[in-house]
């Protein structure tokens, strides 16, 4: 019984993790809000029926995407502001990291991108609420760092969020340098990344002189 019972449940996840797959690639050309569930089960081959095994909705679909999406990403989030060593090591491992995480999951990027303003409520406080864990995590860490020392708890999360937009600003435009002429392909991403140093230096800078 409990073999059955465990090969029902693997074909159960095996559908369901179908059912993101389907639905973030049709996300690729559209936003959720415009989703039909229609869509997504004919994608996947199963009945309108089977969706509701699953999600509640597209919505529920979407804040699931969001923790696929995000989830994840928290240890990467907190390796970018480890104190292990100076701010433009730092930096410079900060963009190799985010640059590689685009590369490898654009169409997760794209979603994010494009919900975390979209029209899906539940999809936009989900977002909202994985990027208020970052920039938790993050001020955790940077309380850690002796430069952080005398800075009340509120400056130190309001620097959290600086780190943790620009983040989402760098992945934005990295992920508009590959989808752009594969022969400009490489120039654009380098730019990307000189921009986003001298963006994050910029941050740095306000931030050893904060107290001054």
């Amino acid at each position: 019984m409990s073999h059955t019972l465990g090969i029902r449940q693997a074909q159960k996840q095996k559908t369901r993790q179908a059912l993101l797959d389907a639905a973030l690639g049709l996300l690729e050309e559209q936003s959720l809000s415009s989703l039909g569930l229609r869509e997504v089960t004919r994608a996947v081959g199963v009945a309108p029926t089977a969706f509701y095994r699953h999600f509640r909705s597209t919505a529920d679909l979407g804040v699931a995407l969001v923790e696929e999406a995000l989830g994840s990403l928290h240890p990467m989030i907190r390796t970018t502001v480890s104190t292990t060593d100076d701010s433009q090591e730092r930096i410079t491992r900060a963009i190799e990291l985010i640059a590689r995480h685009v590369d490898g999951y654009p169409a997760h990027v794209r979603f994010i991108a494009r919900e975390r303003h979209g029209g899906v409520q539940p999809v936009r406080e989900a977002i909202r609420e994985q990027l208020a864990r970052f920039a938790q995590e993050v001020k955790d860490e940077l309380a850690e760092d002796p430069v952080s020392e005398g800075w009340s708890e509120d400056d130190l999360l309001m620097l959290a969020h600086l780190y943790v937009d620009q983040m989402l600003i760098t992945a934005s435009l990295f992920l508009e340098a590959l989808e752009g002429p594969a022969e400009e392909r490489e120039e654009r991403t380098r730019n990307v990344a000189q921009v986003a140093t001298r963006q994050m230096r910029l941050i740095g800078l306000g931030r050893h002189h904060w107290l001054d």
